[in-house]
């Protein structure tokens, strides 16, 4: 492989770093978080909720296994880019279709490598997430200063806007049959689940379907006194709360609308960004970590019988301790102590806030989605 172009960064404590550049040409953007998972890198950058950000792996080599079209999570890239100590452009597996840089390249994303991911990993665990910049056309520390400061931060940005859908519509893939090798196709068990996309993954659909339901997806703008309504008609069975990008305070009108469904006493299961909007809608607002949570291997603790469940997590806020006032905690997260799970006293809703689908892994939480189907 040719030597990659330089590509330069710029992080607003002052870091300012030359590097390799694999993916997209140009100058973005966001907000830098690292990411623990030794493994998945493509259902990662392909994840909606990483919209604004530019995702740092703790796991060295990238690239090794390429890109395929089984494997992604949404139909494009909305994360800013990756970054990586090294980057592999030589793939091998025989699943593989494309290389990592040629997905970025396509859908516009920014690749870097050849950087010390150990020091910008403690950097962030000590300072916490922040804005970055990076630029294959800026090599002026001064002038990606300049265009850093006059960029809104992630907090500002209604992400929504960009990854949900914008038409409704059916969704029949159940989970990935490994010894088949494509996705399954089971059958409804009379059940109809709503999802509300904030930027769902793909998987997270997956597993509702393969759980027994049928699945339709709606745009985040959705009306509540319409489902309402066809609740209320039998038309649909529960609703589900997807994940997404961004600071959950941003969603000041569907927070509204999920508070007239959670008054409407429809059952509802939510995930992530969902998890945050309601405990939003039930008067509770969310804070952010100081660094979040994000990899897949994160321990959490089922607290109805103590077992402790591997997880995958994609997050940086979260809910507060107060939410125990109308809540009952189900899980907690073994590393910092923080909220991962409730199920509201007064009505039919549970939600949590890791990534019960996890692919490719690990499974440990996928009970949850069976648990959704059953209780109804």
């Amino acid at each position: 492989m040719s030597a990659l172009p330089k590509i330069w960064i710029y992080l607003e404590d002052g870091t300012f770093l030359e590097a390799r550049s694999f993916g997209t040409e140009g100058t973005k953007v966001g907000e830098i978080v690292f990411n623990t998972s030794m493994t998945g890198y493509q259902e990662i950058v392909t994840d909606p909720s990483y919209a604004g950000q530019f995702v740092l792996f703790t796991m060295p080599e990238i690239g090794n296994v390429g890109c395929n079209a089984d494997d992604m999570e949404s139909t494009t890239i909305y994360a800013s880019g990756i970054i990586a100590r090294n980057y592999q452009e030589r793939y091998s597996n025989f699943r593989a279709q494309e290389s990592l840089s040629a997905l970025l390249k396509h859908h516009q994303s920014f690749g870097i490598c050849d950087v010390d991911t150990r020091y910008l990993t403690k950097l962030l665990r000590d300072k916490g997430s922040m804005m970055m910049i990076a630029s294959t056309e800026i090599s002026q520390k001064s002038e990606l200063k300049e265009l850093l400061e006059a960029s809104p931060r992630i907090e500002e940005v209604n992400y929504i806007e960009k990854v949900s859908t914008k038409e409704p519509y059916e969704h029949t893939d159940g989970a990935w049959d490994p010894i088949a090798q494509h996705y399954r196709t089971p059958i409804n068990r009379g059940k109809r689940v709503v999802v509300i996309d904030f930027g769902v993954k793909r998987n997270i659909l997956n597993e509702l379907k393969d759980s027994g339901f049928s699945v339709r997806v709606i745009p985040h703008h959705f009306d509540a006194e319409v489902l309402i309504q066809e609740f209320h008609a039998k038309k649909l069975d529960a609703i589900f709360l997807s994940n997404g990008p961004g600071d959950p305070l941003v969603l000041e009108r569907e927070a509204r609308e999920v508070r007239k469904l959670i008054e409407a006493k429809i059952p509802m299961f939510a995930i992530c960004l969902g998890h945050q909007l309601l405990s939003i809608a039930h008067g509770y607002k969310t804070y952010k970590l100081k660094f979040g949570h994000h990899g897949g291997n994160h321990p959490v603790k089922w607290i109805e019988n103590g077992a402790v469940e591997i997880t995958a997590q994609n997050h940086n806020y979260n809910l507060p301790e107060t939410i125990r006032e109308i809540a009952e905690v189900t899980h907690q997260n073994l590393f910092d102590g923080t909220i991962e799970g409730v199920k509201y006293k007064e009505s039919p809703i549970f939600s949590v806030q890791h990534h019960p689908e996890a692919s490719p892994g690990p499974h440990d939480s996928k009970y949850i989605f069976q648990r959704f189907f059953s209780n109804l």
